[in-house]
């Protein structure tokens, strides 16, 4: 029997995705180190999903709630209290995690009770498929660590992501006005990493810890490219509002960045990249208005 991580539980958010959690669960459970809980929050329109866990037996505790479906960030924050281990790893339902995942990253905390947070790599999903696109890629296989502020796209991507509990609740957990199927659309992630950072915390990118994103097509990979900026322009928005000077220096190099990949898609003249740019800039604009005058949200707080 392979060792639990008995520090280390897996939530997995999902809405009506019966097949890709499945796969999902399944690479969990094969991996070369169990985790000490599962988790399930299950968003979903119809029960296919609740029939499907219902069947299955679970060599670890396994925690389900269904919640109403009101966005990836509220997802997680029901993650993190219905957890009860030390840290909580995440991945999303058209993931698919190595065999090595729970362990590297359980490995990681063990190591270094001082860290407060694990990212890793994110690789597309089996081979080249035509019309179907890589997302989310996350490919640097040189282990980096993170202190002070830094602009959070660098630091990694909420599909390959853990955070010791107690870390992610003192600061209000996920901000619920962002992430998928919030107005924010995206960005929850940055933003959660980007606040462990300003509170002192540690982060460490750890290419080790390894998910597999499925491919989308590409109507689905534009939709999120702008949803992507979006979310980046929402998390320097919120910053601006409540007076973060962190924001213009984020902001600007966004900005440059993406100036980059334009000029680059310009010089090689291929129009997709440029169109690309062009819905991530333009989601950039719209979600740092949306961010400025977005309303606020009570934090999540700890369970009893």
């Amino acid at each position: 029997m392979r060792a639990a991580a008995g520090a280390l539980s897996v939530a997995v958010s999902t809405r009506d995705r019966v097949e890709g959690l499945a796969r999902c669960l399944d690479a969990v459970l094969a991996g070369s180190m169990l985790p000490a809980e599962l988790v399930v929050i299950d968003q979903s329109d119809g029960d296919g999903t609740a029939a499907m866990l219902e069947r299955r037996q679970w060599p670890v505790p396994f925690r389900y709630a269904r919640r109403p479906p009101t966005g990836l960030s509220a997802s997680r924050n029901a993650a993190l209290t219905t957890a009860t281990t030390v840290a909580l790893a995440v991945t999303d339902d058209d993931c698919v995690p190595d065999p090595d995942w729970v362990a590297t990253l359980a490995g990681a905390f063990d190591t270094d009770r001082g860290l407060a947070a694990v990212t890793g790599r994110v690789l597309p999903l089996g081979p080249p498929v035509a019309g179907r696109h890589a997302v989310s890629s996350r490919t640097s296989g040189v282990a980096r660590e993170f202190g002070g502020r830094v602009s959070p796209w660098l630091v990694g991507t909420g599909a390959n992501f853990a955070v010791r509990r107690s870390a992610a609740l003192a600061i209000g957990g996920y901000d619920e006005r962002l992430g998928v199927g919030s107005l924010g659309g995206a960005g929850e992630d940055l933003d959660l990493q980007d606040r462990l950072l300003a509170h002192g915390g540690r982060i460490r990118y750890e290419p080790g810890a390894l998910v597999y994103h499925e491919r989308q097509e590409w109507g689905r990979r534009l939709a999120s490219r702008t949803s992507y900026g979006h979310g980046v322009g929402a998390c320097c928005g919120l910053r601006l509002r409540r007076r973060d000077l962190f924001a213009v220096p984020m902001l600007t190099s966004w900005v440059v960045l993406r100036g980059r990949v334009l000029a680059a898609g310009l010089l090689s003249r291929r129009p997709a990249a440029l169109h690309e740019e062009w819905l991530v800039l333009r989601g950039t604009l719209s979600g740092l208005a949306y961010g400025f005058r977005a309303a606020g949200v009570s934090p999540v707080t700890e369970r009893p």
